[in-house]
């Protein structure tokens, strides 16, 4: 059987096949954008804001976030996923837009959008006025410094009063409604997913055959609380103004919400 994530950042090999791609190409961009608006919104964010998308994967939400009209810088670790949003940018920017979510949208303005690839343990060589990082994208660390290292980056890459997002599972309530094992297939090809809480992370183990071969992925989460980044806020300097709890910015509630949205400013 062959496990593909064997760099020294599982992450990254991972991420960076077609296979994780077409695993979770269902995912629902629709409610994404909504709550896009929503938050840019709540932030009043200046119509000319220069928002980094941290951990940007192929770009879908940069593209959203430009159409709203903000300036967008996406960064991600994945060279093919940066490779997929420049060639989507590419494609996007010839033809008014089409976008599903929202006939208000602009077309996409080229000129206020890029890609780069980017180390999120580092800072970047740019200020913003907002920083997002969405969708748990964050935690995935082998080391646990990088991620305190990740906040004290972003709080480097905010201009003063500038707006940093971490959009984090709700760890209490995905291990309470933890869904043990189950398969879906896409593109012809059944994804055997198994899940488990263990030391502190959640393990999601993912099989599955292609082409005559046999794969298996691991992905892997810190299983961190509210308390958790609170303490890493503390420690890089941040204050955390705002958290919800869902993508309709409701408060949060441990128990019931499914989000744990977290809205801090340098």
């Amino acid at each position: 059987m062959s496990n593909l994530n064997t760099s020294d950042q599982w992450f990254a090999s991972w991420f960076d096949t077609p296979y994780y791609h077409i695993l979770y190409r269902d995912r629902d961009y629709t409610e994404a954008g909504a709550f896009m608006q929503r938050l840019s919104q709540r932030l009043k964010l200046d119509e000319n804001a220069h928002i980094m998308d941290l951990a940007c994967g192929r770009g879908r939400h940069s593209m959203y976030l430009n159409q709203l009209g903000y300036r967008v810088t996406g960064v991600d670790l994945s060279d093919s996923s940066i490779a997929f949003a420049k060639a989507e940018l590419r494609k996007s920017s010839s033809r008014v837009s089409n976008n599903e979510e929202s006939n208000s949208l602009n077309p996409i303005d080229a000129s206020r959008i890029e890609f780069h690839v980017h180390n999120m343990t580092r800072a970047y060589d740019q200020t913003f006025d907002a920083v997002f990082n969405l969708f748990t994208s964050f935690g995935y660390f082998d080391d646990a410094a990088d991620n305190l290292r990740t906040i004290k980056a972003i709080k480097e890459n905010l201009k003063p009063g500038g707006y940093g997002v971490i959009d984090f599972m709700n760890v209490s309530y995905v291990i309470k409604n933890l869904v043990a094992q189950n398969s879906k297939t896409e593109a012809g090809i059944t994804f055997h997913n198994s899940r488990r809480f263990e030391n502190g992370f959640i393990y999601k183990e993912i099989e599955f055959r292609d082409n005559d071969h046999d794969y298996h992925f691991t992905e892997r989460v810190s299983a961190l609380t509210l308390e958790d980044f609170q303490r890493y806020f503390a420690a890089a300097g941040v204050d955390l103004i705002e958290v919800y709890g869902s993508y309709h910015l409701e408060d949060y509630d441990q128990q019931t919400s499914d989000r744990l949205i977290m809205v801090f400013r340098n």
